[in-house]
């Protein structure tokens, strides 16, 4: 990681005053502005001996999946320019031309560039020092760019503390859900898909497990027109093609996706949430276990990743703490409905502090379709009706070098979790299952009951209960703030429902 680290220290001393988020567009788009540029002249560099007019042909390169780049947009020509007053303009302006050549990355790119309150320093600056990256002329070139463009991403997002969280979900929580889910062949969605990081993983999952990118389609939406263009730009980077609808509205209100069913799902949507349209959608036919309450939409995202899932789909979604044990504005009433229809394969206490910017206790909830069988790595698996897997990894995670805030969960960690998860549900070579206090269990429907269906992996592994009291007060204060507004929401409903009741009476 020496050459991330490096690039970003440098690159960060040259914001100066600017504001982290405004600054990662700079950086990334300059970032995606270096990758295309190595890869288109790479393949200029091969065409050329044929002549000229072959370099120029624009299917060339349309052919072989490498984006097309206008002269004026070549990274040379920016180079070279770089330390003229109006390199702003050129840089906007070679965005432009590049997205007009390029119907995949229409609408993609920022154009930020030139306005007058960015510094044509900051551009300079940034121009010079990934025009120092050195390339060695192999097909790790764009690894090591992708790595890059990953670190900056990761860094950014924990510059900006807790909206950060909003674009980019930590490596590590996407690392475990990916190993648990194992998307190896089918179709992938992710409702809010951020900066595409669970995308990212998955193409590398693949990679790591001799699978073939043609095996899996990948899915996604979302909401944020700027993060919307980081999901763009980091796919492209990977050559990852995926089918990305920027969704204005938000997945709960309109679904870009209406008619589609996905083998697999993975999303980290805002927790607790209260603004989500949830009087329009209280008779929407998603909710299969259950309202969700018109203050929190925890149980809407729920319940719609559930619904996009086929016959044998499974899903993990990152959770706030809250969504296990809660009881107000029906969310119990809920959680046992969706135990009792068999939805739940699965439940993660994840240690605190692992999100940027956030102390907050978060959990995996791992959704099944079918847990009669189900499909992994094309063996059926054992039929897990009845069941829940417990796993109470809180105590692990330990601090990222150089932070007092931000802990991550080591590689062996992630692996520890997965492989519990993998015997547990049958997988053939995975071993065989056993509870192991203070970590897993297995637990019964009637275990569940007793715990009046209260899903803390600590009330079952035998290491003591994960009470309300471990949430941070602020994010305590927020959560119950969210569900007391929803609470007086459905209070003013109420209220005008009896008075129309009672106006028919008279």
């Amino acid at each position: 990681m020496a050459i991330e680290k490096t690039l970003f220290a440098a690159a960060d001393k040259m914001r100066g005053s600017m504001d982290p988020g405004e600054y990662k567009h700079v950086a990334l788009g300059l970032l995606f502005l270096r990758y295309i540029g190595v890869a288109f002249q790479r393949k200029y560099d091969e065409l050329l001996p044929e002549g000229e007019e072959v370099a120029e042909d624009v299917d060339e390169y349309l052919a072989d999946g490498i984006f097309w780049v206008p002269e004026a947009a070549r990274w040379s020509t920016l180079a070279a320019n770089a330390k003229d007053k109006g390199i702003g303009v050129k840089v906007d302006n070679a965005m432009r031309a590049i997205e007009a050549d390029n119907e995949q990355l229409k609408g993609a790119l920022p154009k930020v560039f030139g306005r007058e309150a960015l510094d044509p320093s900051i551009v300079t600056g940034l121009i010079d020092l990934f025009s120092n990256i050195e390339f060695d002329g192999t097909p790790k070139d764009f690894d090591l760019i992708g790595r890059i463009y990953e670190y900056f991403i990761s860094e950014f997002a924990s510059s900006e503390g807790k909206r950060g969280g909003d674009f980019h979900t930590p490596k590590p929580v996407v690392e475990l859900i990916v190993d648990m889910i194992e998307p190896m062949k089918g179709r992938l969605y992710e409702p809010c898909c951020g900066s595409g990081s669970f995308m990212v993983q998955s193409e590398r999952f693949l990679e790591n497990h001799a699978g073939r990118r043609a095996d899996l389609a990948v899915y996604g939406q979302e909401r944020n027109h700027t993060t919307y263009g980081l999901a763009r730009m980091n796919l492209a980077i990977r050559g990852i093609v995926a089918n990305i609808q920027w969704n204005a509205e938000g997945t709960l209100l309109r679904d870009a996706f209406p008619d589609e069913k996905f083998d697999f799902a993975m999303a980290n949507p805002p927790f607790n949430i209260s603004d989500w349209s949830g009087a329009i959608l209280a008779e929407d036919r998603r909710w299969t276990f259950g309202t969700p309450p018109v203050g929190n939409a925890n149980f809407a995202w729920m319940q719609h990743i559930y619904d996009k899932l086929g016959s044998t789909g499974i899903a993990g979604v990152v959770m706030a703490n809250g969504s296990m044990s809660s009881m107000s504005s029906g969310e119990g009433d809920i959680r046992r409905a969706m135990v009792e229809g068999g939805a739940v394969d699965a439940m993660v206490a994840l240690p605190g502090q692992l999100f940027y910017g956030t102390q907050i206790p978060a959990c995996v909830w791992i959704l099944a379709k079918d847990k009669s069988n189900g499909i992994a790595k094309d063996a059926k698996l054992r039929d897990r009706r009845g069941e829940v897997l417990f796993i109470d990894a809180r105590k692990m995670g330990a601090l990222v070098a150089g932070s007092r805030k931000q802990k991550e969960l080591s590689q062996d960690e992630i692996a520890r979790i997965a492989a519990a998860y993998h015997a547990w549900r049958g997988e053939p070579d995975a071993g065989t299952y056993e509870d192991e206090p203070g970590f897993c269990k297995a637990a019964s429907l009637e275990e569940i009951t007793k715990h009046n269906f209260v899903l803390t992996p600590g009330r079952y592994v035998g290491a003591g209960a994960a009470e309300e009291d471990d949430e941070p007060f602020e994010e305590k204060f927020e959560r119950l703030t969210a569900e007391l507004r929803g609470q007086f929401a459905e209070g003013r409903r109420l209220e005008a429902e009896i008075e129309a009741q009672l106006e028919t009476l008279e």
